[in-house]
């Protein structure tokens, strides 16, 4: 997830900061103890020896329990000793923000990560956090969420809420790169729940419904800009409400940092009036991500992703170009439309003091129809980004990217990796 705050609109920004939160460490720690050798119980004596001797050779028992307590000590001392694993991890994660957009700032995660059953060995880490974000422009939001993972793997479950307000820049739909960038001023109220369930069905296939719904407001501010977007009046106060469904393949080597195997993603929401969503339409998402392991330390991570959103869509819910590392170099929001796709490889190698380098490259677009590609609109970008190994167990890296693209560069500093 990057934290780069550019044109996100405010329930992406939240939903994407929470998703950061809860796979972020910085302080680790789990319950554990120590339990003591309970003492040999007291030797009772009857009524018909009121004064024993007493006998200078111990009992059998005081023996053992003398032997028990040697031992706990020995194991004590023991600094081989196998520890007690830790539950869990606490998360802290402090963010700079740093954007043209929106201005400076700080988003401030706090998460937890840990295994809902000690004793299941096959479900993935849940995590669940909450954030909160502030920026000079004015723009403040937050948001609690998690995903949990039960059952021997068998169901996950996620959810978010969040509220909150943002003022930024919007630069329309079907801007074209190396034309100049037209921009307005836009301020944005609102909140949103959203939830999931997923069960795994067959071979690590997950299906299951979802679930989202928000109220939103929107102005623009500092007077009409010439050739700036206006924002419809049906969108000046908008109530979205969408059912769905996702289906996920997952057969990598970890939820945090993968070295191998693949991750596939279909996600469709279905936006009703019955629902209570003041506009009806559709939004389809799919991506796929491979890792491969190319020497010990080094791995190729691969992505490829596809957004259509119906006819109907309004502006806050179309294809965001640069947003969820689709890709690193562009400032989210200054390229969107009905169709997108974005590819991407990245190459990952670690290095000693819980370092790491990365370079990444890819190429993508969006238009309005997927038969208006052109080479000559494409957006390719690239750059080179710093790791830094926040918690060896689970390998959750804080990492630094720049990317560069035709529109500038862009900044991202997140904990996890892209994808």
């Amino acid at each position: 997830m990057v934290y780069a705050f550019n044109s996100k609109r405010l329930s992406q920004s939240l939903m994407n900061l929470v998703g950061a939160a809860l796979s972020c460490i910085i302080l680790a720690f789990g319950s554990g103890g120590s339990h003591a050798q309970a003492p040999a119980g007291a030797e009772t004596y009857g009524h018909a020896n009121p004064a024993p001797t007493p006998d200078p050779t111990p009992s059998t028992a005081d023996q053992n329990s003398n032997k028990n307590k040697d031992a706990d000590k020995d194991k004590s001392d023991d600094p081989d000793a196998p520890k007690k694993e830790k539950r869990g991890s606490i998360i802290f994660a402090p963010i700079p923000i740093l954007s043209p957009t929106f201005g400076g700032g700080i988003a401030l995660g706090l998460g937890y990560v840990f295994k809902l059953k000690e004793t299941d060995k096959t479900s993935p880490p849940s995590t669940i956090g909450a954030v909160a974000a502030f920026t000079k422009s004015g723009t403040r939001g937050g948001g609690i969420g998690g995903r949990l993972y039960f059952g021997e793997n068998k169901y996950q479950t996620a959810f978010a809420v969040g509220k909150g307000r943002a003022v930024y820049d919007f630069y329309g739909i079907g801007r074209r790169p190396g034309r100049p960038a037209v921009s307005v001023e836009t301020h944005q109220t609102g909140a949103f729940i959203f939830g999931e369930f997923m069960r795994n069905m067959w071979k690590d296939i997950f299906v299951g419904p979802r679930y989202q719904y928000r109220r939103l407001t929107f102005y623009v501010g500092g007077g009409p800009t010439p050739g700036g977007f206006e924002i419809p009046e049906i969108d000046l106060v908008s109530t979205t409400a969408a059912l769905g469904f996702h289906v996920q393949r997952d057969k990598r080597d970890s939820t945090f940092y993968p070295t191998r195997g693949s991750l596939w993603n279909v996600k469709t929401d279905f936006f009703a009036k019955f629902l209570g969503s003041n506009r009806t339409y559709q939004r389809f998402d799919a991506d796929y991500n491979g890792f491969r392991t190319m020497r010990k330390g080094q791995v190729l991570a691969y992505r490829g992703s596809v957004c259509s959103a119906s006819d109907r869509t309004p502006f806050f819910d179309l294809c965001l170009y640069g947003a969820r590392s689709d890709l690193r170099g562009y400032t989210a929001g200054q390229f969107q439309n009905h169709r997108m796709f974005a590819t991407q490889a990245e190459y990952r190698v670690e290095l000693p003091w819980r370092l790491g380098l990365v370079g990444f490259g890819g190429v993508g677009g969006v238009e309005r129809y997927w038969g208006d590609f052109r080479v000559k609109d494409l957006l390719p970008a690239g750059g080179v980004g710093l790791r830094f190994n926040l918690d060896k167990k689970n390998h959750i890296n804080y990492r630094v990217d720049w990317g560069y693209g035709r529109a500038g560069g862009s900044l991202s500093i997140s904990v996890t990796e892209a994808f």
